[in-house]
């Protein structure tokens, strides 16, 4: 904990402390659910990470890990009453011990401008920018229903890495494919539906799935994370009424000279800032 607080303790987050940790996220106005928590502890146990503090939740780290290729950091947050003590960086040091512990390779995030600093003090280097985007309810022609049909070696060249597990948990919540072409996946969030992951080999694909998407979530508002350097996503997400409202930076900290190859010219959506 490098002195900074005595009382300060990191433990491995459990199923118990959810309610602790959804108190964080709305303190953050963050849009998981507690069922969010839930795939995150299901996915990977030994990375969820939170900082207890005078008996409190103060801080939330969590890990993911793709194989021995990727982990995935993400959910670091810090009560507003505990900022500026360190909690964040003491968890991320604790979250790269686990990283280094199971030989992952490549290490990768999306951070917002606060955490930019953290992050370059580990060695994260900026690899892209990601933004958030959002629609507001309102009529949209439904689109027709594609059974989802999973391609994972699909999937594992657009994204860089083996992500079948989390697919797997995402898909139980609304997913649909078009044949060959691609597929997209959608869930329910606490301020909006989230659209994505989303991986397609066409623009035409693409628009496809987003309006089956939305053709279920006309009535709400809606967010959609996307690489604004993948114009075909922008002139879609444009069309749609959907407009930028949080802007990020994709961040990677590479530990061996073998590196994830993803194409992130077919990924038109992404899984979620704790999830890549």
């Amino acid at each position: 904990m490098k002195g900074r607080e005595k009382d300060a303790n990191i433990r491995l987050l459990l199923p118990s402390d959810i309610s602790g940790a959804i108190g964080v996220t709305r303190a953050a106005a963050w849009n998981q659910l507690p069922s969010d928590w839930e795939r995150l502890l299901s996915l990977e146990p030994e990375g969820c990470l939170m900082l207890e503090s005078g008996g409190r939740m103060a801080a939330t780290t969590t890990v993911v890990g793709y194989g021995r290729e990727l982990a995935w950091v993400g959910m670091v947050l810090t009560a507003p009453e505990f900022r500026r003590r360190g909690f964040a960086e003491s968890l991320i040091e604790r979250a790269m011990e686990f990283v280094e512990r199971r030989g992952i390779q490549t290490v990768k995030l999306d951070a917002t401008e606060a955490g930019n600093g953290l992050y370059r003090k580990f060695g994260f280097v900026e690899e892209c920018a990601v933004q958030r985007w959002q629609r507001a309810p309102g009529p949209v022609e439904a689109g027709e229903i594609l059974p989802y049909c999973p391609d994972l070696v699909y999937d594992r060249a657009k994204f860089g890495a083996d992500r079948a597990a989390l697919l797997e948990q995402l898909a139980e919540l609304g997913a649909a494919s078009v044949p060959g072409e691609g597929y997209a996946m959608g869930r329910p969030g606490f301020s909006a539906a989230y659209f994505g992951p989303c991986v397609a080999n066409s623009p035409a694909a693409a628009r496809r799935l987003l309006r089956w998407f939305l053709g279920d979530h006309a009535g709400e508002h809606v967010f959609w994370d996307l690489f604004p350097a993948n114009k075909e996503a922008v002139t879609i997400a444009q069309h749609f009424g959907f407009v930028p409202v949080r802007h990020l930076v994709r961040m990677a900290l590479h530990r061996s000279a073998t590196r994830p190859v993803a194409n992130p010219a077919e990924v038109f959506a992404i899984a979620g800032f704790e999830l890549g």
